[in-house]
């Protein structure tokens, strides 16, 4: 397998980060004048944002909106500034899921309450140092929400296009915080059905990775119901092949590539749809291993068998064709004369680059 570059225009990576650095400048000018301690907080949100990640979600749904639009033009700023706060939405959910996970890296550096844990302990403050970094973190992913709908309804697109696009908004704001909710309880509840983490998968993940920013995009383009529901239902399928593949990056990715150690999944006690189908598939004593392992610090010899297991029951291959199965369901939804040829070929590079990605 070879990486993949993703890509819509060749400016648009650029355009949206240089959208994201004008919005998170001008609001930290706020936090400042309340107190520089705290803009140095502010200051870690902005590296995450800037530092890293694919920016996947406003690479959508700028294929949204170019899908909906007959010429192939580049979006105009101000759509361009609309789609770039969807990469603070990200940040939110990502800060706010490591702390949840109890994570210590991500993109091969300390999450952000591992971050903050460390400045005060560093700087000797009172209290315990992990408490005052998870509070201050959650406070941070809170931040990145609140600059996200500011980002959203003051970019400069038409009043008609913002009312429209705040439909999916809204929607997927609730559908991810509902499928995170869902996810918690089955870890919690050890659920090891395969539906549960099928409905994780498609709120938590497809929803508003790939369903919603396309959906946010076409609003914003003032799209037709046939080109709507056509890049919805590719949105599903591609969203839930995406997390699939990040169900096996979680245990057999490369922690160079990835910037999370491998078998994090399995120490975080992850309900996967990959698990699932590996307990069910597995004899039962390999079955109960797998059971049993879960959440624990397993030592690489304990993961070396549990990646044996999950390749040998099957549940590997049976990930990889379903995988398969989606992607194609997705390019078959997009064939018809509701995609724009210029978006239609948009979308299969983006589908390529989420289905089958390292990291």
């Amino acid at each position: 397998m070879v990486p993949v570059v993703m890509a819509t225009r060749p400016d648009d990576g650029e355009r949206v980060l240089a959208a994201l650095r004008r919005h998170i400048d001008g609001r930290r000018t706020v936090v400042s004048s309340v107190d520089e301690r705290v803009d140095r907080l502010a200051g870690l949100l902005s590296d995450f944002v800037m530092d890293g990640g694919k920016r996947m979600r406003p690479r959508f749904a700028l294929a949204g909106w170019a899908a909906s639009r007959p010429e192939a033009a580049p979006a105009p700023d101000e759509v361009v500034s609309a789609c770039a706060a969807l990469e603070l939405i990200q940040a939110c959910a990502l800060v706010h899921d490591d702390i949840v996970d109890a994570s210590d890296t991500r993109r091969g550096r300390p999450t952000v309450h591992r971050a903050i844990e460390a400045a005060h302990r560093a700087d000797g403050w009172e209290g315990d140092p992990a408490r005052y970094g998870v509070s201050q973190a959650i406070l941070v992913g809170d931040l990145a929400l609140s600059w996200a709908d500011e980002m959203f309804v003051t970019s400069g697109v038409d009043p008609a296009a913002l009312v429209r696009a705040l439909v999916p908004w809204h929607a997927m704001k609730t559908e991810v915080l509902s499928g995170q909710m869902l996810d918690i309880l089955a870890e919690a509840s050890g659920a090891t059905d395969e539906l549960t983490p099928a409905r994780v998968n498609r709120f938590k993940t497809a929803a508003y990775t790939v369903e919603r920013p396309l959906h946010i995009g076409a609003a914003l383009a003032g799209a037709g119901p046939e080109t709507v529901a056509a890049l919805r239902e590719f949105g599903v399928a591609v969203g839930q092949a995406f997390q699939l593949r990040d169900d096996l990056l979680g245990v057999f990715g490369d922690p160079e590539v990835t910037g999370k150690p491998s078998g994090d999944d399995l120490r975080e006690g992850k309900r996967t749809l990959l698990l699932a189908r590996a307990m069910t598939l597995a004899p039962a004593g390999d079955a109960r291993f797998l059971a049993d392992i879960l959440g624990s610090e397993p030592d690489e010899r304990t993961l070396a068998r549990a990646r044996a297991v999950l390749e040998d029951s099957g549940a590997v291959a049976s990930v990889e064709t379903e995988i398969e199965t989606l992607t194609s369901c997705a390019l078959d939804a997009i064939a018809s004369d509701a995609i724009s040829d210029h978006g239609r070929d948009t979308l299969r590079d983006l589908a390529e680059a989420a289905t089958r990605r390292r990291a």
